[in-house]
């Protein structure tokens, strides 16, 4: 069993690991222990980097600790490497990411950063029409918004694994694809790898011997949240696939554009989420079969996930995992914080959820309480995010001025479209995240705390407002002059108190 430890140097930070703990990075301001076997809430990749140039990367999964003497590596399934000699968190990425997962060179379709995606689960939920995709495209136009990227959420299709669309429901989808199409519109499809256990395919694929088995040669039925269901053995090429002429079947017969994978969680031996332990058809190192349900995605234009292991530097929309409707780390509090982790484990094409979180089906109970200031706070935050998401549809929660605030933000997000576009080619070329921290971008100038604003390469600044009550926040500006968008010009370094009324999303661009 590989244990490695090393001591602090003074003023030492460290980030990485699962993105979804963000919000407690950087690590060092107070113990924090974490196994990486632990991945079933978000993307997760086997590195760790510090703010003064070192980093631990492994091919497997590791568990550490990190507190005030150092770093301890302990419970890896595989030979761990620690590098060091970078003299910043950015020149320790730059190595890890080149060395490690470069950069393929392919970036998802332009349009996912130049134009909103509207997603249909809060409206719809499980109900999703042909009429009523309809309705809400032309809603979505009628109020102000610009067409963007549509996905058409859970249960559009006929069962799980019968990737079709239910004709009852669904009575022509080429018209209806062409219809959001004329419109301005692309079409994303939810996908789970799921198999329901009582439809048509599952004996196809239990004949053909594509689904994850247990011990004793029968398929495993894995408990999800919509119930149990086989698992297409997508570990192995022939199982992967047949998922892809699904996806590939899909943009064929109804022109969609794009899919968004759900789902993924690594499936560890003796978890209790499947019926038996599964007997996979080859060796797999831990967490491989999570890292092989992403790879599905590799290749086309518009892929959203959820779950990933490794795979950083690849064309992939990486979402943060559900928000809840909240001011703190586990809604609009965690959005930075976890975008600043993403990009600095390869995931640069990241997306913050969905705007006001709370996607549980709450949202819509007549108990809900429902919080329009969080809603344009969380819509300002999200924006200027290499990728931004709305679901629960704005002009039916919002009125009046926090309507026109809330549209504000999108159309600052269209008028900056080209330079976040601009961005997104280069990351696809240097791997280099598109949304940065300060520290990254200005090493040892004690920035390595401020986890509430960030970097949009290295000429913009965000200062979202993410605390509930608040019509000003205290702004962190790095050397140079910086004007925002009110006109003024700050010369940093400096702080300052800026006005952040609920109209205003403050910004500032790098001037000479």
């Amino acid at each position: 069993m590989t244990k490695i430890s090393i001591s602090r140097i003074p003023g030492e930070y460290w980030w990485g690991g699962v993105i979804n703990e963000g919000s407690v990075m950087p690590f060092g301001q107070a113990a924090h222990t974490r196994n990486l076997r632990m991945t079933d809430d978000n993307q997760a990749t086997p590195l760790l980097l510090s703010s003064k140039g070192r980093y631990i990367w492994s091919e497997d999964p590791f568990a550490f600790r990190i507190d005030e003497n150092g770093l301890s590596v302990f419970d890896s399934a595989g030979e761990v490497t620690i590098e060091e000699g970078h003299h910043s968190l950015q020149g320790a990425y730059r190595h890890a990411a080149s060395t490690h997962f470069p950069p393929s060179g392919l970036l998802p379709d332009a349009f996912a950063f130049t134009a909103p995606q509207y997603c249909t689960w809060v409206e719809m939920f499980y109900a999703p029409t042909q009429d009523k995709i309809i309705r809400y495209a032309e809603a979505i136009l009628a109020n102000g918004l610009p067409p963007g990227i549509l996905i058409i959420d859970d249960n559009w299709m006929k069962d799980y694994g019968m990737w079709d669309f239910d004709k009852h429901r669904f009575p022509d989808p080429r018209v209806m694809v062409d219809t959001l199409h004329g419109m301005g519109f692309k079409v994303m499809l939810w996908m789970c790898p799921y198999i329901s256990p009582d439809c048509t395919i599952f004996k196809e694929l239990r004949g053909s011997d594509l689904l994850m088995k247990g011990e004793d040669g029968t398929p495993v039925l894995r408990h999800w949240w919509n119930g149990y269901s086989a698992v297409v053995d997508y570990t192995r090429e022939e199982g992967a696939a047949w998922f892809r002429q699904q996806m590939d079947r899909l943009t064929a017969d109804y022109g969609v554009d794009g899919f968004k994978l759900d789902a993924g969680e690594p499936i560890l031996p003796g978890a209790p989420d499947t019926t038996q332990p599964i007997a996979w058809s080859r060796p797999l190192r831990l967490l491989e079969d999570c890292e092989a349900y992403a790879s599905l995605g590799v290749g086309y234009p518009l892929v959203e996930l959820r779950m990933c292991w490794k795979l950083g530097g690849q064309a992939l929309i990486q979402r943060q995992r559900d928000k809840t409707h909240t001011w703190d780390a586990r809604g609009l509090g965690g959005l930075i914080p976890n975008a600043i982790a993403q990009g600095l484990l390869g995931y640069a094409f990241n997306c913050p959820d969905m705007i006001g979180g709370g996607m549980d089906g709450d949202i819509n109970s007549p108990d809900f309480r429902f919080d329009s200031e969080l809603f344009v706070r969380y819509a300002q935050c999200a924006a200027l995010f290499p990728v931004m998401q709305f679901s629960m549809a704005p002009w039916r929660v919002l009125r009046g001025e926090e309507l026109t605030w809330c549209l504000d933000a999108v159309r600052l997000r269209s008028e900056l479209g080209p330079e976040l576009l601009a961005l997104a080619r280069q990351a696809a070329a240097d791997g280099l995240p598109i949304l940065r921290s300060l520290e990254f971008e200005y090493p040892g100038c004690g920035y390595e705390l401020v986890q509430d604003q960030f970097l949009l390469g290295s000429n913009l600044l965000v200062a979202p407002v993410i605390v509930k009550g608040q019509t000003s926040r205290c702004v962190v500006f790095p050397e140079g002059r910086w004007q925002g968008d009110d006109g003024s010009v700050v010369i940093g370094p400096t702080e300052l108190e800026v006005e952040a009324p609920l109209s205003r999303l403050p910004w500032y661009r790098s001037i000479q």
